[in-house]
């Protein structure tokens, strides 16, 4: 195992990405049928979990490790194959992610 992925923090982190995103995954098919308060917590929890990764996408850009640096061009990659365009910059895109779940979570509020 590299020394990034051998990182307790980054391990831990790594979990509790997981963790976020299976809670996320959970109920995204339920949202309609969400009351103001479970709407409002799940778009809290999708910021959490946009946090996380955008964490853990600073650390593999500030890595030397060669995993680290392996994971953030697969991350980049698929990002491509979404219809990214080839220079994308994913602090951009967790930038508008974070503005959009702010906006959601007012449309719920004022709702």
């Amino acid at each position: 195992m590299s020394d990034f992925f051998g990182s307790e923090l980054v391990r831990q982190e790594m979990e509790e990405i997981t963790r976020l995103q299976e809670e996320v995954y959970d109920s995204v098919w339920k949202f309609p049928t969400m009351t103001k308060e479970q709407k409002v917590e799940h778009v809290e929890v999708m910021a959490q979990l946009l946090e996380k990764q955008k964490i853990l996408y600073t650390r593999m850009s500030l890595s030397d490790d060669p995993d680290a640096k392996a994971m953030k061009e697969k991350i980049l990659d698929s990002a491509r194959s979404l219809g990214f365009p080839e220079d994308v910059d994913l602090n951009y895109i967790f930038s508008n992610m974070t503005k959009v779940l702010e906006s959601m979570k007012k449309n719920i509020h004022d709702s």
